[in-house]
C-alpha cells in the first residue's frame, strides 16, 4: 500500500511530524499567553505554573515544588514569596510535623488559576470546534500518544471539571515541563 502524503511529505515523516507540533505549540504559547493577559501584571507564566502545581497537588513542601517544577529551590523560595505577596500564595505549618513548612493556594490564587483555566480552555474550544468530528477524534488520539510518549499524564481532568470535588486536587498527578 503506497505511504500517504501530506504537503510537508510521507505521514510517517519525524521532521514533517515535528515541524506540525512544533506550529501546535506556537499556537498554544499564544492562547496561554492571551488566558494570561488579564493576571500579567500580578502573575508570571512560570509563577502561573506554581499555582497549577498548588492547585492540584495541594499543600506542599518548597522542595517538593521546586523539584516538580525543575528549577532550583532558591528560584522556588523567590517565587513563592512573590505569589505570598500577591495574596496568592501563602505558608502553614504542617501539624503533623511543626519544623516543616507547606505552601498553597489562597482562595485568591484558586480563582486565578480556574479564571485562566476558563479563558483558555474557552480559547481551545473556539479553535477545536472548527475540526469535524473525524479530525477531533484523531486529535485526541495523537495527543494522548504524544503526552505518553513524553511520560506526561493530562491535568485536564482536575483542572477544567467542575463536577470534582476541590479534595481531588490534592491529589498526585503529572506536572507539565512547560506551562
Amino acid at each position: 500500500m503506497p505511504e500517504r502524503e501530506t504537503p510537508a511529505g510521507p505521514l510517517d515523516d519525524v521532521d514533517a511530524v515535528t515541524r506540525a507540533v512544533l506550529t501546535a505549540s506556537r499556537l498554544l504559547v499564544d492562547v496561554s499567553a492571551r488566558s494570561l493577559a488579564e493576571v500579567e501584571e500580578r502573575v508570571t507564566l512560570p509563577q502561573f505554573r506554581m499555582l497549577v502545581v498548588l492547585s492540584t497537588r495541594g499543600a506542599t513542601k518548597l522542595v517538593t515544588l521546586a523539584d516538580l517544577l525543575q528549577v532550583a529551590p532558591s528560584t522556588a523560595m523567590r517565587m513563592v514569596d512573590r505569589l505570598i505577596a500577591a495574596g496568592l500564595a501563602d505558608r502553614q505549618t504542617n501539624p503533623d510535623n511543626r519544623r516543616e513548612t507547606r505552601l498553597r493556594l489562597t482562595e485568591e490564587g484558586r480563582r486565578t488559576v480556574e479564571n485562566v483555566t476558563a479563558r483558555r480552555r474557552a480559547e481551545i474550544t473556539a479553535i477545536v470546534e472548527h475540526l469535524p468530528p473525524q479530525q477531533r477524534a484523531t486529535l485526541v488520539e495523537a495527543l494522548t500518544a504524544f503526552n505518553a510518549a513524553a511520560g506526561e499524564e493530562s491535568l485536564a481532568p482536575v483542572l477544567d471539571d467542575p463536577e470534582i470535588p476541590q479534595q481531588v486536587w490534592a491529589m498526585p498527578v503529572a506536572v507539565p515541563h512547560s506551562a
